[in-house]
């Protein structure tokens, strides 16, 4: 059976604990045709107004439809859950994390676009997809993308990310190709998600600007009171923070 590649977004009643998925959307690549899923599903889970903010999606959108376990997309998703094939996603933990809430737990390989996007454009101003869609002129080609898979394409909504994602996807095999020239590219990107990123400078808070390797000279204290009272410290600046504090 040949490889399928699952790329796949997720829209959620927000961003919290006993948040779930309301809209679940993926294509799956590696067949002749292309299989695209896009179902919205109910939850007991009232949606956020920030996370309506962003994705649009309103309670009446959610009347009358399953539970994300009984809609056809996440059935199918089981299927697809093997060894063999990809699980692709912008930000994978957060996504993940959300369908485990549904009882799936991913057998696929997974590449993070954003944690690889982060390895080999290490100087870009942001890494969101969004910006990527601009940056890289995503936008002029999803329109006829679009057509040919039968999608309306909005902003954060899960199919239309989805489609922005797949465009993405091939910009950046074609660096990590050119970065990493005697390896597979997609093994790489795997390879890419797995390993954490060493951050070198700080975007945020008093010491904005300064290299964590200076501050862990001069201000270790503060690096270790981060530690212990940031709990929504990403997981590769709580690694780059204690490499620095060891060195």
């Amino acid at each position: 059976m040949a490889k399928q590649y699952v790329i796949l977004d997720t829209e959620t009643t927000g961003t919290n604990e006993e948040d779930r998925v309301i809209q679940l959307g993926y294509m799956v690549l590696g067949a002749k045709e292309i299989e695209v899923h896009n179902e919205f599903c109910s939850t007991d889970v009232a949606i956020k107004f920030g996370a309506m903010e962003v994705h649009g999606i309103t309670p009446d959108l959610l009347e009358g439809k399953p539970p994300c376990v009984e809609t056809v997309a996440y059935k199918r998703l089981l299927e697809l859950n093997t060894s063999e094939n990809y699980l692709i996603i912008h930000n994978a933990p957060f996504d993940i994390t959300m369908l485990e809430k549904e009882g799936f737990k991913t057998q696929m390989k997974v590449i993070d676009t954003l944690r690889v996007a982060k390895h080999v454009m290490p100087d870009e101003e942001a890494h969101r997809l969004q910006y990527f869609r601009y940056k890289m002129e995503l936008y002029k080609d999803e329109e006829k993308e679009a057509k040919a898979l039968g999608i309306v394409v909005k902003a954060h909504d899960a199919i239309g990310d989805v489609l922005v994602l797949k465009l993405f996807l091939s910009k950046l095999k074609d660096i990590v190709q050119a970065q990493f020239p005697n390896e597979n590219p997609v093994e790489k990107m795997v390879d890419l998600t797995n390993t954490p990123i060493l951050v070198k400078t700080f975007r945020f808070g008093k010491h904005k600007g300064k290299s964590l390797e200076e501050v862990a000279r001069e201000d270790a204290g503060y690096l270790r009171w981060m530690l212990k009272n940031m709990e929504n410290i990403d997981e590769d600046l709580r690694y780059s923070i204690n490499y620095y504090l060891e060195s």
